[in-house]
């Protein structure tokens, strides 16, 4: 096919007045319905399973969209005829969905940095919590006081803290003090009262 110069300098013509034009068309809220559009058809075909928020006492009520062929989370909302929280949920209700699998930033495997070190070594888990224990262990022998200095017996650890996390249910949050007490520790707090 042979294309005339008239016809050329038309066709360039045609094309650079196509480009110049869509770039006067933004696409991006017709995308981003469509997309919720596809969200909304995936939630509507998903196993719905309620589900009760673990992070305090309120007890708000899940809905969590479950998808039929993986068996994955993959939407977290308020349930709407619960009774107490009617669809609303706090800042860690609704931040839950981030903990499930769906999180990619969520750490799968155990990195270890040396002491005075700058490069991260991948371990196993029997290494991290074997040093742990260790080092619980060691710290527990050197700075166990079992006398004060009047001669009461106290029976602490003043080496070691228990810094908890606003991510725990209430029934860790009660295994994690228990377990700092039979320790010793007396130096135990909690991140949610800060």
């Amino acid at each position: 096919m042979q294309i005339t110069r008239r016809g050329f300098l038309t066709l360039s013509g045609a094309v650079g007045g196509g480009v110049a034009l869509s770039g006067l068309v933004n696409l991006m809220p017709t995308r981003a319905y469509a997309d919720e559009l596809g969200k909304m058809n995936r939630i509507k075909a998903a196993k719905q399973v309620i589900t009760t928020c673990c992070y305090c006492s309120v007890g708000c009520g899940l809905i969590c969209s479950v998808d039929k062929a993986t068996g994955k989370i993959f939407n977290i909302e308020g349930d709407a005829d619960h009774p107490i929280n009617e669809g609303s949920l706090c800042a860690k209700g609704a931040g839950l969905f981030d903990l499930t699998e769906a999180n990619k930033h969520r750490l799968t495997k155990v990195l270890y940095r040396k002491p005075y070190g700058t490069e991260w070594e991948e371990k196993d888990w029997d290494f991290a919590l074997s040093r742990i224990a260790r080092l619980v262990k060691d710290t527990r022998d050197k700075g166990f006081v079992k006398r004060n200095a009047k001669g009461e017996l106290v029976n602490r650890c003043e080496t070691i803290g228990h810094y908890g996390s606003s991510n725990v249910d209430n029934e860790e949050c009660w295994i994690m003090s228990a377990k700092s007490r039979a320790l010793g520790l007396v130096y135990i707090d909690h991140q949610a009262r800060v």
